[in-house]
């Protein structure tokens, strides 16, 4: 069963508990393997991406054991195992942060196992960024396969652009400590999700690596030769996978409790909270939980997005429903994800009754209160956060919505349709 039908649902009630961070756990899980020593992560996420960081840590040679809820890593430092090929599943910052540790093996090919997805991402950045510091790469127009000849990094100054992603910098971000000589990284052109990019940092911290960033995050000064430290990591709550469950209470009559949403997080997804704040939706944030008293009312609100790009489709979502035009800005780099989340998602929404509009890097949303029709099927792209966004249309749309291959939520929230279920939601796997 692949489909989900979602049936127009008035009220959601109850309590749950945020999933766990997608980003922290997949960044935590390599900084345990770049360790000689072993780490622990308590409550690690379960998805697609974090599961397949585990594989290939696993293949590049750590011990990873784990219980109900914590892993305990044995890290292979800078010699992980000469394997030949990684299977990354459709996980791109997975992807994008081995690409640049695969330096450190004599030759690995990443395989191209979802061509429709994952297969049509771009590369080509990090891709010539690392041919700065002395890495041969074979590729097919910057996408997968790929094939990385290692050994002979070295240090030294290293540009790239951060117009597409920021996982390219990131990446670097990983390797760079463990090379024998100093690295400068210069980033051109813009940085897109920098609140992202702090989250690598403050990892990096807690590994015990030192990077000196400029306060813009465009430039970095990084001292060769260090080593990553064996440590204890608690895994934060899960903002973005969250920010769908708190969109979906926003627009129905409800009264929804999420637990272990830390206030003072650095997820940029954060946002989402005083998004609804400002579409007048009644909530409070206290205690690291965030009660959410919807009474399906909420009014138009404009909006930077590059700061919280994995919560936007929820956010559009939720202005589908309120009264006036939102206007999401500086999105463009939506379109480089699993899917182009924005025409792909626009064309979706549209089926279901909404009106919206696109920019190159903006999307548009001209709310209907009274709510929108529904009474189709509609694809979601094989994208989580698609999926999870329509899901919330659905729920205040006149007639039924059916979501073809809603599967793919697992990529980030396996467990997003039960949490739905658990507060309510009409929702159900269909053949």
């Amino acid at each position: 069963m692949t489909d989900v039908l979602v049936t127009p649902t008035p009220t959601l009630n109850g309590e749950i508990q945020a999933l766990s961070s997608k980003n922290y756990t997949t960044r935590y899980l390599l900084v345990a393997a770049l360790a000689e020593g072993t780490s622990t992560i308590y409550y690690p996420a379960h998805s697609e991406d974090s599961d397949a960081m585990r594989r290939c840590i696993r293949d590049l040679g750590a011990t990873v054991e784990e219980d109900e809820e914590k892993i305990v890593i044995t890290g292979f430092g800078r010699n992980p195992k000469d394997v030949k090929e990684l299977d990354v599943g459709n996980a791109g910052a997975v992807l994008r942060f081995l690409m640049a540790i695969a330096s450190l093996c004599p030759e690995v090919t990443f395989v191209n196992r979802y061509p429709d997805s994952l297969g049509k991402r771009p590369h080509s950045d990090l891709i010539d960024a690392l041919g700065q510091i002395g890495v041969q790469v074979t590729h097919n127009e910057g996408k997968l396969p790929i094939t990385i000849k290692g050994g002979q990094a070295k240090g030294g100054k290293i540009q790239v652009s951060g117009a597409v992603s920021s996982q390219f910098l990131s990446a670097l971000l990983f390797l760079t400590p463990l090379l024998a000589e100093d690295s400068e990284i210069e980033v051109l052109n813009d940085l897109k999700s920098k609140v992202v990019v702090g989250q690598t940092l403050e990892v990096l911290e807690q590994a015990g690596i030192v990077i000196h960033a400029s306060e813009d995050l465009m430039s970095y000064r990084i001292p060769g030769g260090q080593s990553y430290e064996a440590k204890t990591y608690i895994v934060q709550g899960d903002y973005p996978g969250s920010a769908a469950i708190l969109a979906a209470a926003a627009v129905t009559q409800s009264d929804v409790i999420v637990h272990r949403l830390a206030e003072k997080s650095k997820q940029g997804e954060r946002a989402i909270v005083d998004v609804l704040r400002m579409m007048e939706v009644p909530l409070t944030h206290d205690n690291d939980i965030v009660h959410v008293k919807g009474n399906g009312k909420l009014k138009a609100v404009e909006f930077d997005g590059d700061q919280a790009t994995d919560a936007v489709l929820a956010m559009v979502a939720a202005a589908v429903f309120a009264e006036g035009t939102s206007r999401f800005y500086d999105v463009e780099n939506l379109r480089y994800k699993e899917c182009d989340r924005i025409t792909d998602y626009l064309n979706e929404l549209r089926k279901a009754g909404a009106n919206v509009e696109e920019r190159q890097s903006e999307i548009i949303v001209h709310g209907r209160p009274e709510g929108v029709e529904g009474g189709v099927e509609i694809n979601a792209h094989y994208d989580h956060r698609v999926i999870m966004a329509l899901t919330i249309v659905g729920l205040r749309s006149k007639q039924p919505i059916r979501i073809r291959d809603a599967h793919h939520v697992a990529k980030s929230y396996p467990i997003y349709f039960d949490h739905l279920k658990a507060l309510g939601a009409n929702v159900e796997w269909v053949e």
